[in-house]
């Protein structure tokens, strides 16, 4: 996988060079051809920055516990409930994780499995906060079975600015607990399902930390 070690994720090497360049341009022509130049090479300035921000890719500690299931991304929980699962149809427990803008975007591996299936679905980009997203948005998702045999259902859901999902793992991987497998550009929503039985540990409004935070139990 991606981004073991790196403090800015690679997907942002682009958008950053990019930016770097268009500062440096800008600042030249601010001293060479008209002062003017200068507020924008304040606002480029500022934009690189924040794009080095937005990919920033920092280390978590992933608290031990074997049926425990840890947050795939930063940000709020804005649903929890239960629900069908869209792709396998079974009633399952439903965490959804709103991230904005300002959260880190590495998502990472709710739980210690093996990647079973993977889907893609393409749609619209509503609001991610809009329930219709679920069934509407474009999505990727990956079913992740257990040592015991429970499956969890983890799902990359684009939104209204982020139109780019990265997903690095692919069936028949080996996903470890906490460890980075993707990331979703500029903004939006992790959904996890759990199988019915499972303690939700997290409430409305409780904010995330990717790889650290336990969303919920299997029983």
């Amino acid at each position: 996988m991606r981004n073991r070690n790196t403090p800015v994720a690679t997907e942002g090497y682009p958008f950053i060079s990019a930016g770097v360049v268009i500062t440096v341009v800008l600042c030249g022509l601010s001293f060479q051809i008209y002062g003017g130049f200068f507020v924008l090479t304040v606002l480029a300035l500022i934009l690189t920055l924040f794009t080095v921000f937005f990919f920033r890719n920092p280390e978590r500690v992933t608290p031990e516990g074997e049926s425990d299931v840890i947050a795939p991304a930063d940000g709020v929980v804005i649903y929890s409930g239960k629900v069908k699962e869209p792709h396998t149809g079974k009633e399952m427990e439903k965490v959804s994780i709103f991230m904005s803008v300002f959260n880190v975007h590495v998502n990472r591996a709710p739980i210690t499995g093996k990647v079973v299936d993977t889907f893609y679905t393409p749609g619209k980009f509503l609001d991610v906060r809009d329930e219709r997203a679920t069934f509407e948005n474009e999505q990727q998702g990956l079913v992740v079975e257990t040592a015991a045999g429970k499956k969890l259902v983890v799902v990359q859901v684009a939104g209204l600015i982020a139109r780019r999902i990265v997903c690095y793992a692919k069936t028949g991987d080996q996903l470890t607990r906490g460890m980075r497998y993707g990331l979703i550009r500029f903004g939006s929503r992790l959904d996890i399902y759990l199988p019915v039985g499972s303690t939700v540990k997290v409430g409305l409004g409780e904010k995330t930390v990717a790889g650290e935070t336990v969303v919920g139990t299997i029983s």
